[in-house]
């Protein structure tokens, strides 16, 4: 991606991170959980080309590159926005998809570089197969989404300080369990919900089935996280429980955070510090950061992680209340609305290519 489509120093965005982890090799060919398996069995199947499954000539609005309501921009309602003109709104809602977008693809890289580490340190071979299709479903999104923002956006940020920590820790970490925790659960699981946000509310198509079809992926990688860490995180002592608790807890925090988008607001230089302090308070901002958690509240208390201090920091975050959503029928819904969109897609191309041939007779 070009640097120049930055709207900050690009410097922000590249840096190097010491690997760590043992390369487990196992010789167990013939042996392997049936659920994981059957995972690997759909990863395999569910590939898709990003260069064809998706229509790039749509071309979008930059005024409004999603096609939401005013209601759901962060400051809606605020004296900043009441303040602003037409134009200076559409500024705001172009940067700020570039900031989401740009997110998205900063993470996606993490993914990619996490769910390859996945492959060397597992000790599964069943486990293994699955973290291999991954490898090829993140870089297919790290494709579609610098695409959209070379291509749609033309604007991009670099990588969110929040984020940038996160994925410092989940990276440098020798234990294989908690780059699946980090990646599989927390950030792939917080972006599971942003994600859904825009597929459900975007009028814009290429935005709204773009993120469809990145989470018919990732639902697939959230139930290889749980699968594995629900099986291992038995037997671990509880002081190692805690300490992974721990590490969610501040996850949890700096994700929450991250949200805030401050980087947006400081390089418009629109009051950013009363932008901030509005979303703060804002009860739309909170009904939004509940919803970003939907997934990974269940996800943690379905792999026995959700003890007293995990349920105060959500009480605190102010989203508790989803801990016994069902992930499956969650992932299952994820898969239909996919493929429903696949299905329409299919169907008007062979329209235009029935109506195309009519008009030659």
């Amino acid at each position: 991606m070009s640097t120049r489509m930055y709207a900050l120093p690009v410097e922000q965005t590249r840096w190097q991170v010491p690997g760590g982890g043992t390369t487990v090799f196992d010789w167990e060919y013939d042996e392997g959980r049936d659920r994981l398996l059957s995972l690997y069995e759909k990863g395999k199947q569910k590939q898709w080309d990003g260069a064809e499954r998706l229509d790039w000539s749509i071309e979008i609005d930059k005024g409004n590159p999603m096609g939401v309501p005013e209601q759901t921009i962060a400051i809606y309602g605020s004296r900043v926005w009441d303040s602003l003109g037409e134009k200076d709104r559409g500024m705001v809602r172009h940067h700020l998809a570039s900031w989401q977008f740009s997110q998205f693809l900063h993470g996606e890289q993490g993914a990619l570089i996490c769910s390859s580490k996945i492959v060397h340190t597992v000790p599964g071979l069943d486990a293994k197969f699955y973290a291999a299709t991954q490898v090829m479903d993140e870089a297919r999104h790290v494709e579609v989404y610098s695409r959209y923002l070379r291509e749609k956006l033309e604007l991009a940020y670099p990588i969110n300080p929040g984020l940038k920590s996160l994925l410092d820790e989940v990276i440098t970490d020798s234990r294989w369990d908690m780059t699946y925790l980090g990646m599989q659960v927390l950030i792939e699981g917080l972006a599971l919900a942003a994600f859904a946000l825009i597929r459900d509310i975007a009028t814009e198509p290429l935005a709204k089935t773009l993120n469809a079809y990145v989470m018919q992926d990732e639902a697939r990688h959230v139930a290889f996280g749980r699968l594995a860490l629900r099986d291992f995180y038995p037997e671990l002592t509880q002081a190692e429980r805690a300490e992974r608790e721990e590490f969610c807890v501040e996850a949890c925090y700096l994700m929450r955070q991250r949200f805030l988008g401050e980087e947006v607001w400081r390089n418009l230089d629109i009051d950013a510090d009363e932008c901030i302090d509005y979303m703060r308070h804002s009860e739309h901002f909170k009904r939004f950061q509940s919803h970003l958690f939907s997934r990974i509240v269940p996800t943690l208390n379905d792999i026995g992680l959700f003890g007293d201090k995990m349920r105060q920091t959500f009480a605190d975050i102010g989203i508790i209340g989803y801990e016994n959503a069902d992930l499956d029928q969650m992932m299952e819904q994820d898969e239909k609305i996919a493929d429903d969109l696949d299905r329409a897609r299919i169907e008007q191309v062979d329209q235009a290519i029935a109506v195309g041939q009519l008009a030659d007779d």
